[in-house]
């Protein structure tokens, strides 16, 4: 008894120590996915009060993130991140977290981090009440100021530039069910992780969750800014229900008006797009050119491959006086190219074009599509780089094409196409090359090879009699010998 009263006058025993909480890792984010596709889609929202539920866009470009909230600055790195606000068409909210040395930082939007302009009016103090997505800087062409390089904002849309370029093509997480019955699903980062740089470092790690009725995510970006800017993804997809046409990898685009379209809309400015083409590295290594168009009827295009090299969306045209245009400046778009990390296995490089009257919307989509669906309950990965910049990061054919045109023949009821081919193979060629012609239906006529001068290349010309067929497929060549020196240039010739 006498022992068990001293016990009871000693010092009340401390509650245990909370375990330490698991360093960050993206396998976290791979579990996060793996739990959330074992439970029914909900799409995540807020209420916002007046007047944020019906901001215009002037309105929305009024809240500004404050610049000297920026994440580290002062901290001597080069990297700097600044949010966006939900609003006008970004409605649905996304958690933003950052990690330093292993730990989770939760951030919050409120008016610590935005100033509200004149056109917003006054705000409750915690306005605006959530972000939609981020923007990243670093000395990218300057060593003494931060250019904004990348941003992550709008369901799983993605941008970058590389040095002295603006933003064009963007990228996506994934696509669901692209121009097809039924309408498009578009799936959404609903969460990002973005990791402190080491110092002296100028690349980012992002980690983002992904979610949409049919499938979730776990998303790595590896990025790092230069003369190309350049992004090694790692995703892993978990389908809460089986989804027969899904892109990988995909990319977005405009394309308006050009040489190489029918369509000729009235306009002072010679072409009108952020990217020209379509080019594919094939499982053989055979390298492809498609010029893009802006059809009269919705246009799908498959490009039958088997663990593909590569494929992307290009900007060739790097003049100014073949785009006229002072405040987009077209000719500084990006080329956005994806190569894979590792064999996709079979499948399809599927084009879409959009019929478009103006240039605000991007009418053109480029992705890998499975031969197989993804099945419901199954896990997969895939890998692959992005490339955001001027040249294509692999080794080319000894000659490409420079430019196609095409227009109204002398003769009736026939197309005119002018295809113009520059590079190495020839440059200095002694003999002109043999133009090797292909078409799916029709006939073709008046093949003319001849120098062209004014570019050290080769111009081709024919015309195009389709003999009543609505669609033409047409494949181009140059061959020395018995051997091709060009790329193979492919066009869908459709009836007006």
């Amino acid at each position: 008894t006498a022992w068990a009263g001293a016990a009871t006058d000693a010092a009340p025993q401390q509650p245990p120590a909370e375990p330490p909480k698991p360093a960050f890792s993206f396998d976290m984010v791979r579990e996060s996915a793996r739990k959330l596709a074992q439970t029914d889609f909900v799409k995540p929202s807020v209420q916002l009060p007046e007047p944020f539920n019906n901001l215009s866009y002037d309105q929305y470009r009024d809240i500004r993130f404050k610049q000297d909230q920026a994440i580290w600055r002062g901290a001597g790195l080069d990297t700097e991140v600044q949010f966006f606000p939900m609003g006008w068409l970004y409605d649905t909210p996304v958690e933003m977290y950052l990690v330093e040395n292993g730990e989770i930082r939760s951030m919050a939007a409120d008016g610590h981090l935005f100033a509200l302009g004149p056109l917003v009016g006054k705000a409750p103090e915690q306005a605006p009440f959530g972000f939609s997505g981020f923007r990243i800087h670093g000395p990218l062409n300057r060593s003494d100021y931060f250019d904004e390089f990348a941003v992550f904002q709008g369901a799983s849309y993605l941008r970058a530039v590389g040095r002295g370029q603006g933003y064009g093509a963007s990228a996506r997480g994934l696509a669901i069910n692209t121009a097809r019955p039924g309408g498009e699903e578009f799936p959404f980062f609903k969460a990002f992780w973005i990791e402190k740089p080491a110092f002296r470092s100028s690349s980012v790690v992002v980690n983002a969750l992904l979610d949409s009725p049919s499938v979730t995510g776990a998303y790595r970006f590896v990025i790092q800014p230069g003369p190309s800017t350049v992004m090694d993804v790692d995703a892993t997809l978990f389908p809460r229900k089986a989804i027969a046409h899904v892109g990988i990898a995909p990319l977005t685009s405009m394309y308006l008006s050009g040489p190489a379209n029918e369509r000729h809309l009235p306009d002072f400015r010679p072409s009108v797009h952020d990217s020209e083409g379509l080019a594919i590295v094939n499982g053989g290594g055979e390298r492809l050119w498609r010029p893009l168009t802006n059809p009269k009827t919705l246009q799908i295009s498959a490009f039958i491959d088997k663990d593909p090299k590569g494929f992307g969306l290009q900007q060739r045209d790097r003049r100014f006086d073949n785009f006229e245009d002072l405040e987009a400046h077209y000719e500084r778009r990006p080329t956005v190219w994806i190569e894979p990390r590792g064999p996709w296995g079979e499948g399809v490089i599927e084009l879409v074009e959009i019929p478009v009257d103006v240039e605000i919307h991007d009418n053109i989509a480029a992705f890998w599509k499975p031969a197989k669906e993804l099945e419901a309950g199954a896990v997969y990965q895939y890998a692959y780089r992005i490339f955001w910049g001027e040249p294509l990061p692999i080794a080319w054919a000894p000659s490409r094409v420079a430019k196609t045109r095409i227009g109204n023949s002398k003769n009736a009821g026939m197309t005119l196409f002018v295809v113009d081919f520059e590079g190495l193979a020839v440059k200095d060629l002694r003999d002109l090359p043999v133009a090797e012609l292909s078409q799916s239906a029709g006939k073709s006529a008046n093949i003319v090879v001849q120098r062209n001068p004014e570019i050290s290349g080769v111009r081709v010309s024919f015309e195009l009699n389709p003999d009543g067929a609505d669609l033409v497929e047409l494949r181009l060549g140059l061959k020395s010998g018995d051997q091709l020196i060009s790329e193979s240039w492919l066009y869908r010739w459709t009836k007006q």
